[in-house]
């Protein structure tokens, strides 16, 4: 007897193996390093990055916004530029900016609100890095005929 499957779950488990191929490349001590390197260093946010939580919660939101970068990084292989293809993803990329945003205000001690325009502009930048990171290295992996 054969198994009828559709479409839809052949796409989501290529897509599956796609993203789990891409964090293979993701080590934990680069996102603890662009954590610092982002948060860390700023007066508002480096008093927060000690609770473990917000640590986390930047773990993730950067797991998603690389894995967000490596899904449209197939356009890039076929040879649209990184200007060209970051608009199309503006709204999934803002969700992103504004939940780790929002993240920060919730659990911080109110200081935030004081410089929350740099906050934001801290948060859109971590997520526009982890982006481009993602779209790169989707992009080579495409080339080489990875995916």
């Amino acid at each position: 007897m054969n198994v009828v499957t559709s479409f839809i779950d052949k796409r989501k488990q290529k897509q599956v193996k796609y993203e789990r191929s891409m964090l293979r490349e993701l080590t934990i001590t680069n996102l603890q390093s662009r954590v610092k390197q982002y948060f860390g260093s700023s007066r508002l946010t480096s008093n927060l990055i000690m609770n473990s939580g917000i640590e986390e919660a930047c773990y993730d939101v950067a797991i998603e916004a690389y894995l967000l970068g490596a899904k449209f990084s197939r356009f890039g292989y076929f040879g649209e530029t990184i200007e060209t293809v970051k608009p199309r993803s503006e709204k999934e990329e803002r969700h992103l900016i504004d939940t780790l945003y929002n993240f920060f205000l919730f659990w911080g001690k109110g200081e935030e609100a004081i410089g929350s325009e740099e906050l934001y502009y801290l948060c859109e930048q971590y997520i526009d890095s982890w982006w481009r990171d993602g779209f790169m290295k989707g992009e080579k992996k495409y080339k080489l005929r990875l995916h």
